[in-house]
C-alpha cells in the first residue's frame, strides 16, 4: 500500500472528496484504511451494561485505499509516492517536490 498509518492524506473521490485526515489504522489485506473523521456512519446499538441507553453512535467506516492520496508535507497538495533507497532503507518520496514522507 502506498499509505500507512499516521500519515496525512486527502480523499480523491467519493462523497467525501477534497476532506483531509490522519490514517487512523491500515487494513493490507482487503485494501482499506480508516480516515480519521472520513465516511462517517451511523451505528445503532442495543442497551447493555457498558451503555445502558442504548441509541445511535456515529464512527468512522473504512474506505478504499485507491480514493486516498498522501499529502505532501512541502506545498499541502496531494501527490504520487515513488519510492528510493537512503542507507540501505527503502524509503518514500512525494513525487511532486521530492519531500521524504517517512520520517
Amino acid at each position: 500500500m502506498h499509505v500507512k498509518k499516521g500519515d496525512k492524506v486527502m480523499v480523491i473521490s467519493g462523497k467525501d472528496k477534497g476532506k483531509t485526515g490522519v490514517i487512523l489504522s491500515a487494513f493490507p489485506k482487503q485494501s482499506r484504511v480508516l480516515v480519521e473523521g472520513v465516511n462517517i456512519v451511523k451505528k445503532h446499538s442495543k442497551p447493555s451494561q457498558a451503555n445502558p441507553q442504548g441509541g445511535i453512535n456515529s464512527q468512522e467506516a473504512p474506505i478504499h485505499v485507491s480514493n486516498v492520496m498522501p499529502i505532501d508535507p512541502k506545498t499541502g497538495n496531494p501527490t504520487r509516492v515513488g519510492s528510493t533507497t537512503v542507507d540501505g532503507k527503502k524509503v518514500r518520496v512525494a513525487k511532486k517536490s521530492g519531500e521524504f514522507l517517512d520520517k
